[in-house]
């Protein structure tokens, strides 16, 4: 049952209500009307009235605003007489006040474009009228558009198209030449005032101003509201201070914009007493009727939602509005009688202006187009009836675009275009799809919160400014945003700007730490290699601040930080002059903050999730890549064209390119903080054209985060297929490029996954056939045994066709594995199943592994020599040095075996070797012997009947000797009764080509002489290769047995005094060592010596007796201060003050340490004027030496600390004097003086050198006295060459003292010193610098 019609009445003023039975008898007649109202025509409010009258049920009417939305549908029901929410409703974003009883619902046209997605012809309507359509919208295009499409097949549908009188002739001809209605605006004559606001560096600010004396203005005019119209909230939030400011009678300003709470806008509508003026953005432009305006003021600016061709993004700039807004603006103060608009530009300004404002289609990004029209299913934007169809490149390029991003996936069924869910959310975000594209994948690195700073910082225009008359100024406060250091207003100082902190380089001495070690080696200058090096980590105080980051993205980032810190400590006022004052655009800065609080919203309607924790920025450039990647660029580093390859590269002439998709190539803004840096990978947030390809705002970025985000847009290949036995499958070398762009050009990747028939080829070759992998398995272990035993037989036979091709092998485990294995993880898992049906089904056999048959006989794998069974291998390798026989002997029996027996060979090359000894032999004396071959068999055949008898006797159990010694015991007992006949002499003596000339002279009568022979050259093979085995060290190889012997001498000794171990101890604080002997010579000669531990003393096997002596006397002498009283406190009683105070300023931690070592040089001295202390050896001598050294310890102690005092004073003087030297002497004199006196310098400084210590220092102090000079210069180039050459023979020795000769030679340079620098000294002994190369030379 249909429903009683409410209550309708017309308002005859409004010229809409004598059109009343126009209206209704053209909606009978016609699907579609077109209503050209001006305004104050009613045609918002009354036509759906009309709609009510002509009997429709249910209406959609639509606005472009929800507060438009929200007012219209609370004036139609406030006509009607009724609540709304009963026969009037409405429904916005987050909100909705309908019922069933609803007949008219008036929503945004956002609404009604979501209901099409699951009411594809929009059944719940049968009227539909879309208002305000001269706006032209996405929307409200998108509406016109799919009606089109719907009306043919709901016949029964009515649209009202509503409009103002601007170009209704195509919203006619859209649809099928529709009747167009025209009513007059019932408006009051509106006087307009022209007060244009000067242009120039502070327009924002004289904006302002000019609003408020255009307030005062209308203030003194009669009774009535003032609309005040602004670009933005934060204009709204600037105009309302600046009008309280005024302190204006009776009068209330409120605001007026979309965002508001529905409470807060209600007060805009509501009766009120005074004035009201109410600040307005453009909603008020149309639709929305605020009671009681009697004046506008216009300062001609609004946010228009623009892409930017150049930036690639979609923009909100402020601009100028068009003349149809304008009059818009203007006509909302003629309704309520005669009105004032006050324009704050030029009559000039507005005559110049567009007519209309561009269709929001024809000022968007197609992309976005694309994106609402896919997650709307309005159908292929080619063919979708637009009033303005957009070009097809550009649409193409749209297409392209959302593939980059992620949006789109494969065109489903019919070639439709289908969502991804990042399309999805990216189609819900007011933004352009590449910043879009960053929000989303910044919500999902977690780094929301920077992100959508930088969004809206790349939707304006770069708030820093570099005004002409001051480039160098800006750009030097601007520069601070290009390193991470924290922001300071310009001009101010930073705070502990003088300290510098440096990290990751060696920490400082402290003063308190006392340095306790000697110098590494006994000599005054091993720091000598050192000289004039600073370590590279140190950085001067007040040095250059850090190196730009390179990136832009970071740099707009801490700018928006530096922002908004400054924006909340200053005053409105203040922050404005701030932005003056270091060149930043004030109204740049607060369109930024608009825009930001517009993405937070944008963000918190899409729930995306904002971090609360501050983000990396590698975050944050991923996030920003994202949306950036056929902004992509590598660094070009080939050489300019026309170069030839192996010439040296020039610099390119200009800035370096970059490689950009799709065979672009562009250079870095010199203006930009990478262009300094230069990194390889860049992305950059757009690309201008002038005389070359430029890129701006450009971050650094590395290839990982681009696979992470552009997966779906790289383009691999793969080369170079091959075998990782780490990884334990196949792999290959990647190369990914992006958009024709190489990001990786050589990576290994696992190849199983790309091509398994190749992946399993190349793992049955190399891990199962060649052995490249690491296993468990017992058949392969089984396996390998067995492939070893062939191997080694075809090596010992030297037949190395007897083992079957790798072919053969990978066709055995190719019929065995299954065709899915393609690595060892996979193998693994197989096999561990397949093992349990049949254990043996990998395992090879002899038969599988040769090819015919093989004669090991001959082949031994020991030699027996001097009663050592020797280790015997066989090498198959002609031309190497490792070709044929090779005997392991051990280092420690090297000097026991003698090289005759191994002259013999292995029993099966004998007759090879005597072959080929007879044919190196003169040729007098072969031509009698030939053919060889035969000679040489019945020769070797007769030495061994000769000496079947011997071979006898020596037999044991199953084993048998040949002639050379050779014990057959490890090969098979037909090896061994095969060889049988071939047994002779043990550990012959003889060697064998001596031998044989025997033979051939009992079987030939041909008397070989012994030099006629020539074993040296015979082939390798034929000669036995010697492998001395040395414990920690890779074996010594050699076919000379005793140049092995003489080479390794010294490595003998070292091996057999791990043999004397008992004579070894680990310590004791008295003699508890029992006679240690001074040599020992079994197994090897040796040297046991006391070593000093300082706490006690131990006893060692030393290789050197040099060595030995030096560790002896150091271990007596800490053997002795441990068995006697210590006389340092009867030795400090003794002490005068001023040796006391010199101890005290000593490089020793502590005097009691000094004491100590004063300590060590007596008793060392003692011991030295005692005799030889090698010769101490027992305890019965060592008390006797003890005894004779502790009568003069104390005494001897005393004037060794006296002397040091004198030494530490001169050392004080010098030091003192040192910080006014020239800084090249100083530097010289310090690394000297460090190398005499340090820790423990008196002990280990020699008996026969500490007394010229204080001649050195006095030396020291005549250089400083004489001062700089040509000589003295001279003297110092001399000098410092012979000690960088003395540091380098000295790092020739190993770590440790020096041999005793070549320390005396550091010694001999501070007496060179002395006759240099202070020749009036003297010195102790002769030198010269010639004397010293002399010296340095023969070490």
């Amino acid at each position: 049952m249909t429903p009683a019609p409410p209550r309708l009445e017309f308002d005859p003023a409004l010229p809409i209500a004598s059109e009343v039975e126009t209206i209704r008898g053209l909606l009978a007649q016609h699907q579609v009307i077109v209503v050209a109202g001006a305004t104050g025509s009613g045609k918002t409010t009354q036509l759906p009235k009309i709609c009510l009258l002509a009997g429709r049920q249910h209406i959609g009417h639509t606005q472009p605003r929800r507060i438009a939305a929200r007012t219209v549908a609370e004036r139609i029901a406030s006509e009607l007489g009724e609540e709304l929410g009963h026969t009037v409703g409405y429904q916005v974003r987050f909100t909705s006040r309908t019922s069933r009883a609803t007949r008219l619902k008036v929503m945004t046209d956002g609404i009604m474009l979501a209901e099409i997605s699951h009411d594809r012809d929009l059944r719940r309507y049968d009227t539909i009228i879309i208002d305000e359509a001269h706006e032209r919208s996405l929307n409200i295009d998108f509406l016109l558009g799919y009606l089109k499409q719907v009306l043919p097949r709901r016949p029964d549908l009515k649209v009202i198209i509503t409009s103002a009188t601007i170009d209704t002739e195509r919203f006619a001809a859209h649809f099928g030449d529709a009747p167009v209605v025209e009513i007059p605006g019932r408006t009051y004559p509106v006087e307009l005032r022209y007060r244009p606001v000067r242009d120039g560096a502070e327009r924002d600010a004289d904006l302002i101003d000019a609003l408020a004396e255009a307030v005062i203005e209308l203030d003194n005019e009669r009774d009535g509201d003032i609309l005040v119209f602004c670009s933005g909230e934060r204009e709204i939030r600037d105009a309302a201070e600046a009008i309280e400011g005024l302190k204006l009678r009776f009068t209330h300003v409120l605001p007026l914009y979309a965002r508001l709470s529905a409470a807060e806008q209600h007060k805009v509508f509501t009766p009120h007493p005074g004035r009201r003026i109410v600040l307005a953005t453009n909603v008020a432009e149309t639709s929305v009727t605020v009671p009681g305006i009697r004046y506008v003021i216009d300062p001609g600016f609004a946010r228009i939602s623009r892409y930017s061709a150049r930036t690639k993004v979609q923009r909100l700039p402020i601009e100028a509005i068009s003349q149809a807004s304008a009059n818009q603006r203007a006509g909302r103060c003629g309704r309520l009688g005669p009105g004032i608009c006050i324009r704050l530009y030029s009559e000039e300004d507005y005559e110049a202006r567009p007519e209309f404002t561009e269709p929001e289609i024809l000022r968007t990004n197609l992309a976005s187009v694309i994106l609402q029209m896919a997650d709307a299913r309005l159908g292929d934007i080619i063919d979708f009836p637009f009033l303005e169809p957009p070009d097809a490149g550009q649409v193409r390029d749209g297409i392209r675009l959302l593939r980059e991003l992620g949006a789109l996936a494969d065109t489903g069924r019919g070639g439709r275009i289908r969502l991804t869910e990042i399309g999805r959310r990216l189609a819900r975000l007011p933004v352009d799809p590449r910043l879009g594209r960053m929000l989303v994948e910044a919500e999902r690195q977690g780094c929301l919160k920077e992100v959508q700073a930088i969004a809206a910082g790349l939707t304006i225009q770069d708030p820093r400014e570099r005004p002409t008359d001051a480039q160098a100024v800006a750009d030097e406060a601007h520069r601070r945003f290009f390193s991470p250091l924290p922001m300071v207003s310009a001009g101010e100082p930073r705070s502990g700007q003088s300290q510098r902190v440096v990290l990751g380089g060696p920490a400082a001495p402290s003063a308190s730490s006392p340095q306790l070690a000697p110098p590494a080696r006994h000599t005054p200058h091993t720091a000598r290699m050192a000289r004039g090096k600073q370590p590279a980590s140190v950085a001067e105080p007040g040095g250059q601040e850090p190196t730009p980051d390179g990136s832009d993205i970071a740099a707009l980032l801490r700018l928006w930080q530096y922002l908004r810190e400054q924006r909340h400590a200053l005053s409105g006022n203040g922050f404005r002059r701030m932005c003056r004052a270091e060149y930043l655009n004030f109204l740049r800065v607060r369109e930024w903050q608009d825009l930001h609080t517009q993405l937070r919203q944008a963000c918190d309607d899409l729930k995306l999730n904002r971090n609360t924790e501050p983000a990396s920025l590698d975050k944050v450039h991923i996030a920003v890549l994202s949306g950036l990647l056929s902004h992509v660029g590598l660094l070009d580093i080939a050489p300019p064209k026309g170069q030839p390859a192996g010439q040296r590269a020039k610099r390119r002439q200009g800035p370096p390119e970059y490689l950009g998709a799709r065979g672009s190539r562009f250079a870095i803004n010199p203006g930009s903080s990478a262009a300094r840096t230069r990194p390889p990978l860049v992305m950059a947030v757009e690309l201008v054209e002038t005389t070359r390809l430029w890129a701006r705002t450009v971050a650094p970025i590395e290839a990982a985060w681009v696979e992470e985000v552009g997966e779906h847009l790289l383009s691999r290949s793969y080369s170079e297929p091959r075998w990782s036995a780490r990884g334990g499958q196949c792999v290959a070398t990647e190369r990914v490029t992006l958009l024709g762009v190489p990001i990786i050009a050589d990576r290994t990747v696992s190849y199983g996954g790309i091509d398994p028939v190749v992946a399993r080829e190349v793992f049955i070759q190399s891990a199962l056939v060649e052995g490249q992998w690491r296993t468990r398995h017992h058949f392969w272990a089984r396996n390998q045994i067995l492939r070893d035993r062939a191997a080694e037989l075809a090596e010992r036979t030297r037949r190395p066709e007897l083992v079957a091709e790798d072919a053969v092998l990978a066709a055995f485990y190719d019929a065995r594995i299954p065709a899915e294995i393609v690595s060892v993880a996979h193998f693994d898992r197989w096999w561990r199943d397949a093992r349990r049906a049949d254990e043996g089904l990998l395992d090879l056999t002899l038969d599988d592994l040769l090819v015919g048959e093989a004669d090991a006989t001959g082949y031994p794998s020991t030699w027996r020599v001097a009663g050592i069974d020797f280790d015997v291998a066989y090498t198959f390798d002609p031309g190497s040095g490792q070709d044929g026989v090779t005997v392991t002997v051990p280092l420690a029996e090297l000097s026991r075996v003698r090289p005759e027996p191994f002259t013999w060979q292995v029993p099966g090359l004998r007759a090879e070797l005597a072959t080929a000894l007879i044919r190196g032999l003169p040729k007098h004396l072969r031509t009698q012997l030939v053919p060889a071959p035969d000679t040489a068999a019945r020769a070797v055949e007769w030495l061994a009947s000769s000496m079947a008898e011997v071979a006898q006797t020596i037999t044991r159990g199953a084993g048998h000797r040949d002639p050379g010694g050779v014990s057959t015991s490890g090969v098979s007992r037909e090896e061994q009764s095969a060889s049988l006949d071939a047994s002779a002499l043990s550990d012959r003596t003889e060697p064998f080509w001596l031998a044989l000339g025997r033979a051939i002279q009992a079987l030939t009568g041909v008397v070989v002489p012994a030099d006629a022979w020539a074993p040296a050259e015979v082939d390798d093979h034929l000669r036995v290769r010697f492998a001395v085995a040395r414990p920690g060290a890779e074996p010594a190889i050699g076919r000379d047995l005793a140049q092995l012997s003489s080479e390794l001498g010294g490595q003998i000794q070292k091996t057999l005094n791990r043999a004397a171990s008992h004579l070894v101890h680990p310590g004791a604080t008295d003699w508890a060592f029992g006679e240690l002997p001074e040599r020992i010579d079994q197994p090897v000669v040796g040297y046991p010596a006391l070593l000093d531990r300082t706490d006690r003393v131990a006893v060692q096997v030393f290789a050197g007796e040099d060595a030995a002596r030096r560790a002896h006397r150091a271990g007596l002498r800490r053997l002795i201060a441990l068995t006697t009283v210590d006389p340092t406190n009867g030795v400090i009683a003794r002490l005068s003050n001023r040796v006391k105070f010199a101890l005290a300023t000593s490089p020793y931690p502590s005097v009691p340490a000094l004491l100590a070592d004063a300590r060590l040089k007596a008793i060392g001295d003692g011991i030295d004027a005692a005799g030889d202390p090698f010769a101490v050896r027992t305890a019965a001598e060592f008390g006797r030496l003890r005894d004779r050294v502790r009568a003069d310890v104390a005494p001897a102690m005393q004037r060794t600390v006296d002397s040091a005092g004198e030494i530490l004073i001169r050392h004080g003087e010098v030091l003192q004097r040192l910080p006014s030297a020239p800084a090249e002497v100083r530097a010289d004199l310090t690394e000297q003086l460090a190398g005499l006196i340090y820790p423990g310098f008196i002990a280990a400084t020699p008996a026969r050198w500490y007394p010229r210590l204080p001649v050195y220092l006095q030396g020291m102090l005549r250089r400083l006295d004489a001062g700089p000079s040509v000589r003295a210069d001279q003297a110092l180039e001399t000098i410092t060459a012979l000690e960088d050459e003395y540091a380098e023979r000295c790092n020739a020795f190993p770590p440790g003292p020096l041999p005793t000769e070549v320390a005396a030679i550091g010694w001999l340079l501070e007496e060179l010193r002395v006759s240099l620098f202070a020749q009036a000294l003297g010195t102790a002994v002769p030198v010269s610098a010639k004397r010293l190369r002399t010296a340095l030379a023969s070490l």
